[in-house]
């Protein structure tokens, strides 16, 4: 997720628009620097790589369609403790859970396993901010400045996003602030307007497929559909063991009622899942081309009320997803109205000769 030894960024598509925060006429020169984008297209990466740039020893003028910017080198004292999650002058606030998947804890965090009975927070606490901040007010240990970065800031609660406000609006000198978001309007406006914006656009879908390819992944351009354009979430359920072909025949599994289909997946990626094949055959009732599966894959004939009432099913299970279900009952649950749904309506009399559709149940 940073610059290595050999200088190549972590992400390719991230060239032009690291160059434009990095432009020294046209960059972002603030103290606090809000990065928005789609989640699953490297904002984390993005937001990592300008940190190393800033506090990078040595940096590299590399030309882009945008200008010159400096990179950092990924070889000089300050990047290689970037690269090791240990320089002292970068704090990294992710929530738990993802500073155990990303491997940047914080101090005082537990290893695995030592409080087996609480889950990982999925939100940047109050207590992590306010040692943020006093992080920021010490002296910086190789002169380059400091750097903290949120990711992402719809983590903080009210409390911890409220605390921030004071550092946000007038950090120690030589702080920067780097936050990242999926949609900024998620965010308080309190903390909006204290951040410049940066907008990280999508990949074209064209480098996003060459990149996965690059990583290994076989049918990359099902799982990039399948993860709506998100490169980095398509990578992430390939290396879940879902691969194109299991995408692929998840639409006759549930029609077929096999929950087993989904063995393994944690539940907030099974309910996404049945949401997209709702979505998808309902398009496919309308006449319009589906989204998030291949079309060879779906079945034409779904009745459209029977897909809106298990749409409804499948939202209110979303909503509730962090109640502590009876997981494969619940998948079983949704898989068997799915089936129900996705069954072809029943012809009979309707007004205009019209075949109409029994609502399961």
């Amino acid at each position: 997720m940073v610059v290595g030894e050999d200088g190549a960024l972590p992400l390719p598509w991230l060239a032009e628009p690291l160059a434009a925060a990095l432009d020294g006429a046209r960059g972002h020169r603030g103290h606090a620097l809000l990065v928005h984008g789609d989640e699953g297209s490297g904002s984390l990466a993005l937001a990592l790589t300008l940190a190393q740039a800033w506090l990078c020893e040595s940096p590299v003028d590399r030309e882009s369609p945008r200008g010159a910017g400096s990179r950092p080198c990924g070889r000089c004292g300050s990047c290689r403790l970037v690269q090791s999650h240990v320089h002292p002058d970068l704090v990294v606030l992710l929530p738990e859970t993802l500073r155990r998947e990303h491997g940047w804890p914080l101090a005082g965090d537990k290893a695995d396993g030592e409080d087996g009975k609480r889950k990982p927070s999925r939100q940047i606490r109050i207590d992590e901010v306010r040692g943020l901040i006093d992080w920021a007010t010490r002296t910086s240990g190789r002169g380059r400045g400091k750097v903290a970065l949120l990711h992402p800031a719809e983590a903080l609660n009210p409390q911890s996003a409220n605390a921030l406000l004071k550092t946000l609006e007038e950090p120690a000198p030589g702080t920067r602030l780097l936050l990242t978001c999926a949609d900024p309007e998620r965010l308080l406006p309190t903390v909006r307007s204290r951040c410049q914006r940066m907008r990280l656009a999508a990949p074209a879908p064209e480098a996003a497929v060459r990149w996965l390819q690059a990583q290994g992944v076989a049918g990359a351009e099902v799982l990039l559909a399948a993860c709506s354009g998100r490169p980095l979430d398509a990578l992430a359920l390939a290396r879940g063991g879902v691969d194109a072909a299991a995408w692929a025949a998840l639409p006759s599994r549930v029609a077929r009622g096999q929950a087993e289909a989904f063995a393994g997946w944690p539940l907030g990626r099974v309910l996404q899942a049945l949401q997209q094949l709702c979505h998808d055959a309902w398009l496919l009732s309308c006449g319009a081309s589906p989204r998030y599966f291949p079309p060879a894959s779906l079945a034409a004939g779904a009745a459209p009320g029977a897909l809106q009432a298990w749409a409804a099913e499948l939202a209110e299970a979303a909503r509730a997803a962090e109640h502590p279900w009876h997981e494969p009952l619940l998948v079983e649950a949704l898989v068997r109205t799915g089936a129900a749904a996705l069954a072809p309506a029943v012809p009979g009399p309707s007004a205009g000769g019209r075949p109409f559709a029994t609502l399961p149940g």
